[in-house]
């Protein structure tokens, strides 16, 4: 919090590294400078009264942007230096940063420039480097550009300010609330001046624009602010001339948006006949964290020669609200899943071709004859043993290449057992059964365990036993049949070492689901249904499979039914949103619970995932995100890692990153995870 003392509570985005931001688009008019001071002190005092840090407003919105030769009229520019100075005498007891716009003189020229205004202090003036002067634009034929005017001062409502194009804002009291000022034409450049801001430092990218509107250019505008903000690392807030301009040649849409990585939070309505602001909670914590991942951002700035060193960074006091003020953002429940619609298809078929292609590479790669892999009518086997028969198909190979065995131990159930004969049926495999008891029961008798003594003694031994044996198993049955072994753990699970070290479903030839996390395995095996990938009758047994519970079956069941994997672990839903986190972004503890807590504590509020079955939709409190925030953090950093270290190839699918110790996750074996848990504790504790 900078040189404030005084924590904000644990449910205050200020404490997390969100920044409340908006994109205005004021009624504009054609000309009249007092309605349009009068807009924008009414949208300042709007976006005080909701708890905004910073607000962007269209270009030139102080006097109008298409006025053509009225900018060259002294009278007219003696009007709009008045009302700057109205603006921030009427803001001075507001919260919120402005960035408006007004056409300023200095040395006999006219500049076209951003106003940066907190608290009725002018911070300074950025000038627009890039003037349009090509079809509808003339813009030279009034301003000059404010290229090179690095250094210096402008004098304007009656203040002395900072002036040129190498300006940076910094809240002294808001850790990472840190902007750049660019307008309109200098984010079409090859080279916006918003890249040289962010390798300065900056990491909120403002744009203040006119942009008339004509077809298809609204969605040039967001590939332009998408593409910044995702090359930048950096959150890029969009505000365009809304109706109320000058329509004598070209009309005005209002576009404004706010992205952060490419990623869009937030937009207004176009054409609207109102006064209207996109607000979203910019997470300018995850923009810091996502630049200290990307060595490629600093070595750009160092071939840029450090632009950090040229800039002018001027700091003010912004004095943020210590309270809750609710959540202006939303955030997916299910970070691995696609959720966009009109991607959904691609995305997943993505994901499903990652390994399909990962597989046959390997496959091709040895001198085996068959995919051999155990199939438990379970969640993960199945998607293992799905993606292995489209590797046929791909490879142009009979799925009878596919060995699949099925091996009941002490807690199968007859519903598992049947799902896993029926898919191998249905998808063309060859099916076989070894019934793993009797040689179990072997093990513990010369292990002297009670349970061969007839004690119903069902530790992790117990459990091991089985577990080690269907593995030893497939192993042997790959060297005697010219196969290799086809894993089927995935990233949920070895994120949590819910997996038998060196047997089980830790080892295998080829981990095929291990950058796949839980909850988008059972996303994809919908799709694989929704989108016809087999016949009816694989797609019958697809869905039972769905329809059962997530358990390891090592343990028979008792009253309370089957053994559940959730019950004793944590809900693979909260670890995934967990794990995506802590391991992509590097987030500390309170914060994801904080965000945890905003994505799930509501089931009637944000969106869920395209075809997400009502009845498996679910909220959690707190205190239960609490819970299994601590079982998750003890067993990443703490218990599990000499099982990751440990992992047989297999293929990244998802940006969110995998567990490879190879790749994108490298971590001592005998670490702790008394920091991250500390700090959990001392957030919620307090």
């Amino acid at each position: 919090m900078g040189k404030r003392d005084r924590q904000p509570p644990f449910a205050a985005i200020h404490r997390h590294g969100y920044v409340r931001t908006a994109a205005a688009t004021p009624l504009a008019s054609s000309g009249d400078v007092a309605f349009n001071v009068e807009q924008t002190i009414a949208l300042a005092r709007d976006a005080d009264a909701r708890g905004i840090d910073l607000i962007v407003f269209p270009e030139l919105n102080v006097s109008s942007y298409a006025v053509d030769d009225l900018h060259l009229q002294e009278a007219f520019l003696d009007r709009v230096e008045l009302g700057v100075a109205e603006i921030c005498e009427a803001t001075a007891a507001l919260r919120p940063v402005l960035c408006v716009g007004a056409p300023l003189r200095r040395n006999g020229r006219l500049y076209n420039c951003g106003l940066v205004i907190s608290r009725g202090r002018i911070l300074g003036v950025v000038p627009k480097s890039f003037l349009p002067n090509y079809r509808e634009y003339y813009e030279k034929r009034w301003f000059v550009s404010g290229i090179g005017l690095n250094g210096i001062d402008i004098a304007v409502a009656s203040q002395i300010v900072p002036f040129g194009t190498d300006l940076i804002f910094a809240a002294e009291d808001l850790a990472d609330f840190i902007f750049h000022v660019e307008i309109c034409e200098d984010y079409w450049a090859p080279q916006p001046p918003s890249t040289v801001g962010a390798l300065a430092g900056a990491l909120i990218l403002c744009n203040l624009s006119a942009s008339n509107i004509t077809i298809g250019k609204a969605s040039e505008r967001a590939l332009l602010c998408a593409s910044q903000s995702s090359r930048c690392c950096a959150a890029y807030i969009y505000a365009a001339s809304g109706p109320g301009e000058s329509t004598t040649d070209l009309a005005w849409d209002g576009q404004g948006s706010i992205y952060e990585l490419g990623e869009l939070l937030a937009e207004s309505s176009r054409f609207a006949r109102e006064p209207e602001m996109a607000v979203a909670d910019v997470d300018v914590q995850r923009l810091r964290l996502e630049r200290m991942r990307m060595p490629t951002f600093n070595d750009n700035a160092v071939a840029a020669g450090h632009p950090e060193k040229s800039a002018r960074r001027i700091h003010f006091d912004h004095k943020p609200t210590l309270a809750d003020i609710g959540f202006e953002r939303s955030l997916r429940r299910f970070p691995y899943v696609p959720n966009r619609p009109e991607q959904l298809d691609q995305d997943c078929y993505e994901a499903f071709n990652i390994q399909v292609q990962g597989l046959a590479k390997r496959f091709m790669s040895t001198r085996g004859k068959h995919l051999v892999i155990g199939v438990s009518g379970g969640l993960d086997s199945t998607h293992a043993l799905i993606v292995a028969a489209k590797t046929c198909d791909y490879l142009e190979l009979p799925r009878s290449t596919i060995l699949g065995f099925t091996m009941p131990g002490f807690a199968t159930s007859d519903t598992t057992k049947s799902n896993a004969w029926a898919l191998m049926k249905a998808l063309g495999v060859v099916g076989e059964e070894i019934d793993i008891k009797p040689a179990a029961r072997q093990m513990l008798e010369d292990m002297g365990h009670p349970f061969a003594s007839g004690e119903p003694l069902y530790d992790i031994t117990f459990e091991n036993v089985q577990a080690g044996l269907r593995t030893d198993y497939l192993f042997r049955l790959a060297n005697q049949r010219s196969g290799f072994v086809v894993g089927t753990g995935d990233l949920s699970e070895l994120a949590l070492g819910w997996c038998t070290y060196g047997v089980g479903d830790h080892m295998s030839h080829y981990g095929v689901n291990a950058g796949v996390p839980k909850t988008l395995i059972q996303y994809l095996v919908r799709w694989a249904v929704k989108t016809d990938q087999f016949d009816a009758e694989t797609d019958r047994v697809l869905t039972a499979i769905l329809d059962t519970k997530i358990s390891p079956e090592l343990v028979p069941a008792d009253e309370a039914g089957m053994q559940s994997t959730e019950d004793r672990i944590g809900p693979y839903e909260l670890h995934d949103f967990f794990l995506f986190h802590i391991l992509r972004s590097g987030q500390p503890p309170s914060k994801v619970a904080f965000m945890a807590w905003q994505a799930w504590q509501d089931q009637e509020k944000g969106l869920w995932p395209i075809g997400f079955p009502e009845h498996l939709k679910r909220s959690y409190d707190l205190p239960t995100i609490r819970k299994w925030l601590q079982e998750f953090l003890l067993r990443f950093f703490q218990t599990s890692q000499f099982k990751r270290s440990a992992l047989p190839n297999s293929p990244k699918v998802s940006a969110g990153g995998s567990l490879s110790p190879r790749g994108d996750w490298r971590a001592p074996s005998d670490g702790t995870a008394k920091p991250w848990l500390e700090e959990l504790r001392n957030a919620l504790d307090e």
